[in-house]
């Protein structure tokens, strides 16, 4: 399948035409998927417990530079503003669809200073160790095993020395969870790439770049959710 561009000129990787156009990319689809009460259901009831968790980890009062790497539904980016000192902190959203960027833009408040960029996350424009924090969010589940090791040493570059990554995403449910024999036939079709991640570690996914960096886990609803941080 061919690459289709977005508004700005930055091609969008042909997986996520193929496999999400009902998801993310037509502006019918961010209307309809963009409910907190939804994402919530997808997520099994997790989705504010996850986006608690990712702020708590912030902290409430976030200097310097912030990036989170791709935009997400519901109000977990908002949130994030919210935290981010005024005068000492920024907050920049990159995402390949200017159609989340706008999206985005609607649930901030006017005045925001968030910046958005339209970039592609396994290609980011941006100087080297430039943020003391980059986040990502549900976002690896959703990309091909390349891709996920561009975006992860993209993330990695541009993150300054004894900064911070926050990766929330799927992890490897227990052989007992109920949901993990329920969900597998269902990510097949909707996310294929999905299942990969209850078959590898993500601290695993680029063993020599992320082996320099200390990461806690924490596994949340039976090992069916992960947060991985990097301590240093």
């Amino acid at each position: 399948m061919s690459q289709m561009n977005t508004a700005a000129g930055a091609p969008v990787p042909a997986y996520l035409e193929k496999n999400y156009w009902w998801a993310y990319v037509r502006p019918s689809a961010v209307r309809f998927w963009d409910r907190p009460w939804l994402i919530n259901l997808i997520l099994f009831g997790k989705y504010r417990t996850l986006r608690d968790k990712v702020l708590h980890e912030f902290g409430h009062a976030i200097s310097g530079k912030t990036l989170q790497i791709s935009c997400c539904y519901g109000e977990l980016t908002p949130r994030l503003f919210e935290c981010v000192k005024k005068g000492r902190g920024t907050l920049d959203v990159v995402d390949v669809l200017p159609v989340q960027l706008e999206n985005l833009k609607r649930k901030l408040p006017k005045d925001s200073s968030v910046q958005t960029f339209p970039m592609d996350a396994a290609l980011l424009d941006f100087p080297d160790a430039l943020y003391e924090q980059v986040l990502v969010f549900f976002l690896l589940h959703e990309v091909p095993q390349e891709y996920r090791e561009k975006i992860m040493r993209e993330a990695l570059r541009v993150l300054k020395p004894g900064g911070k990554i926050i990766i929330a995403d799927y992890g490897a449910p227990s052989c007992f969870h109920p949901l993990r024999y329920l969900l597998l036939p269902l990510l097949g079709r909707l996310e294929p790439t999905a299942r990969e991640l209850w078959n590898r570690e993500l601290n695993r996914i680029l063993p020599n770049e992320m082996r320099a960096h200390t990461w806690r886990k924490t596994s949340y609803f039976g090992g069916l959710y992960q947060m991985l941080v990097s301590t240093g």
